[in-house]
C-alpha cells in the first residue's frame, strides 16, 4: 500500500540539520543527501565533526544557545530537522540541560517561524512518555502520559519540556511534526550515547550481569529513514515513536554475543542492588569529586523499569519499518570495533557470524 504524501524533500533544496554530525543527525543528513537536498549542517563549535567527513555539506558552527546565529543558519532553508540536543546522564553544569534542550529548543522554533519554512521534525525521545503499561507487560505508545516522579534524570525532564514548547508552537501554526525514537544502535555512536556504552562495554568485557530491564532496540538508519517519512507523511503537532524490537537486556547481551561469539554473562543483579551501587557513585563521585559517575544514577533508575513500547503507529501511518535487532547490534560491534573502540585483547577472542 502507497500511502499519502502531504509535504516532499525536494532535490537541491535547502534543508538545515542541527545536531548533524550526532549519532542520529549524520544517518539524517546522510538519508537527505542520498534524496539529492542541499543540507546545511549545524554543527556544535569545536565539536567532533568526524561523521560528516567525506559528505557534501555546507558545515556551520552555531551554539543553540546563540539565538541570532541559529537564525541566520536556519535561514533560506525550506526544511528544519532539529536534532541537536545534550544526552547523558551527568553534566558538570546541571542548568546546561535546560540551557541546550529547552532554551535551544525555543530559539529554533522563533528561527524556523523567521525563516517562514514548511516542515518542521522535532527529535524528541520515549523518555517522554509514561511507562505504566510497560511494566504491566503492554508496550506503550504515542498516548502514554508521563508521572513527573518517573522522568528520572535532567536530560528526560529538560526533554519533556522541550516537547512541550514545541508542542505549543503547533497549536500556534509551526508546520512541526515529532518524532521519538526508541534505543538506536549502529554506527556513527562516537561519544559513545548512553545506548551505544552498554553494546560497547560488554564488547570491552566490563558487563558481568545483567539487570531485570526490557529496551527496544532499533538501527539508528532506519530512525534516520524515519524522520524523512515523517516529515513527508507526519501529521501537523503529532508525534511517532520509531523503535524496533522490544528485548530483555538478557537477549540483547545474547544476541551480541551470538554476532561477536563472546560470552554472554549468565548472572543476574537485583534492581535495588544497582540502584544502591549508583546512587553511591552519584553521591561521591558526581557531588564530592565533580565528576561523571561510573555508575549513572538516572540509568540504574532506568534499569528498574521495562522500557517496552509500541510503534504501530509510525508503522500504519508513515509506512515505516525496521530491521532485526540482531543485525542492528551486529552493525554496532562492527563499527565499535573497527573504529578502535574495543581493546586488543578482547578483538582477539572474536569470533564473527558470517
Amino acid at each position: 500500500m502507497t500511502l499519502p504524501v502531504s509535504y516532499r524533500l525536494e532535490p537541491g533544496e535547502r534543508v538545515a540539520v542541527t545536531g548533524a554530525a550526532g549519532f542520529i543527525g549524520s544517518a539524517v543528513t546522510r538519508e537527505l543527501l542520498e534524496r539529492g537536498t542541499q543540507v546545511v549542517a549545524l554543527v556544535e563549535p569545536d565539536g567532533d565533526t568526524r561523521n560528516l567527513d567525506g559528505l557534501e555539506v555546507e558545515q556551520v558552527e552555531v551554539d543553540l544557545r546563540d539565538a541570532d546565529g541559529l537564525a541566520k543558519a536556519v535561514d533560506g532553508a525550506r526544511t528544519v530537522f532539529h536534532l541537536a540536543a545534550l544526552y547523558r546522564f551527568w553534566a558538570a553544569d546541571p542548568q546546561s540541560f535546560y540551557d541546550v534542550n529547552v532554551v535551544g529548543t525555543r530559539n529554533l522554533i522563533k528561527a524556523a517561524e523567521a525563516a517562514g519554512v514548511g516542515r518542521v521534525v522535532y527529535t524528541s525521545t520515549v523518555g517522554t512518555l509514561g511507562l505504566r503499561g510497560a511494566s504491566a507487560g503492554a508496550p506503550v505508545d504515542e498516548t502514554s502520559y508521563a508521572q513527573v516522579d518517573h522522568l528520572f534524570g535532567l536530560y528526560k525532564q529538560s526533554k519533556y519540556v522541550a516537547e512541550h514548547e514545541v508542542l505549543r508552537a503547533a497549536a500556534q501554526g509551526l508546520p512541526v511534526v515529532l518524532v521519538q525514537p526508541t534505543t538506536p544502535v549502529g554506527p556513527g555512536d562516537r561519544g559513545p550515547t548512553p545506548t551505544g556504552r552498554t553494546v560497547l562495554e560488554f564488547l570491552n568485557g566490563r558487563f558481568p550481569a545483567y539487570v531485570d530491564t526490557t529496551l527496544n532496540i532499533v538501527d539508528v538508519d532506519d530512525v534516520a529513514h524515519g524522520h524523512l517519512l515523517a516529515a513527508e507523511r507526519g501529521s501537523i503537532g503529532r508525534s511517532y515513536i520509531l523503535g524496533g524490537e522490544n528485548l530483555s537486556l538478557q537477549q540483547i547481551l545474547a544476541l551480541l554475543a551470538e554476532a561477536t561469539g563472546l560470552s554472554a554473562p549468565t548472572r543476574r543483579v537485583p534492581n535495588s542492588l544497582a540502584v544502591l551501587a549508583a546512587t553511591v557513585s552519584d553521591v561521591v563521585e558526581g557531588r564530592l569529586l565533580h565528576r561523571e559517575p561510573s555508575i549513572p544514577l538516572e540509568a540504574a533508575k532506568m534499569s528498574t523499569t521495562q522500557m517496552s513500547f509500541d510503534d504501530s503507529r509510525a508503522r500504519g501511518e508513515l509506512g515505516y519499518h525496521s530491521r532485526p535487532a540482531g543485525e542492528a547490534l551486529a552493525r554496532a560491534a562492527h563499527w565499535f570495533a573497527e573504529a578502535g573502540y574495543v581493546r586488543n585483547d578482547r578483538l582477539d577472542q572474536f569470533r564473527w557470524r558470517t
